[in-house]
């Protein structure tokens, strides 16, 4: 349920059977939440978010509306070259160095760059592999995207950070260290 506020613009309100009191949190979009319990009414959410309004203001760092609405065009825009970019450039390096995938999907996550899951099929020996890119990887140089796709492809192979998995890492990105602190200095979040 989302509830729009005058102040706070689009309030995101999560129902869970566990919660037993309402809580209040900044959603990674700079929005206001509200954890209730499942039952609770939009009307006590609204009335509980009246009532609280002073300790929210003091206590939690909501972004104004219009910074919302921002945050939301440039996701969209990113999310937009991403779908055009990141899945062909994923694809021509598997090609490239013999790796194999069975998913591809998109995140905006605020802490990862990317992510390669193994997970066991069902009554087969062998894994379904996803490999997950992070929308904000089109706001970096592309040699630093470059960078993230091959690191994720060498998890295929090796799902740590053992040497082995940096060692094929270094085969196909002599420079990889230096891509590495440099991706430092940007951040995933959108």
């Amino acid at each position: 349920m989302v509830i729009v506020d005058k102040e706070f613009g689009e309030v995101i309100v999560r129902k869970n059977a566990w919660v037993r009191n309402i809580r209040f949190s900044v959603s990674t979009s700079g929005r206001l939440a509200m954890s209730v319990p499942k039952y609770t009414s939009e009307f006590l959410a609204k009335r509980f978010l009246n009532a609280n309004r002073k300790m929210i203001r003091e206590k939690l760092p909501v972004k104004d509306p219009a910074e919302q609405r921002a945050r939301d065009y440039q996701k969209k825009q990113l999310m937009k070259k991403a779908r055009e970019y990141l899945p062909y450039r994923l694809e021509y390096f598997a090609r490239l160095h013999g790796y194999k995938y069975d998913n591809f999907r998109l995140s905006h996550a605020n802490t990862r760059w990317g992510s390669c899951t193994h997970r066991k099929r069902t009554g087969g020996n062998t894994d379904e592999i996803t490999i997950s890119l992070n929308i904000g990887l089109m706001n970096v140089p592309e040699t630093l995207r470059d960078y993230v796709i091959l690191h994720e492809l060498a998890h295929i192979n090796h799902p740590d950070h053992s040497k082995d998995f940096w060692a094929e890492v270094g085969k196909h990105d002599h420079n990889y260290k230096l891509h590495e602190r440099r991706l430092k200095g940007f951040s995933p979040g959108v």
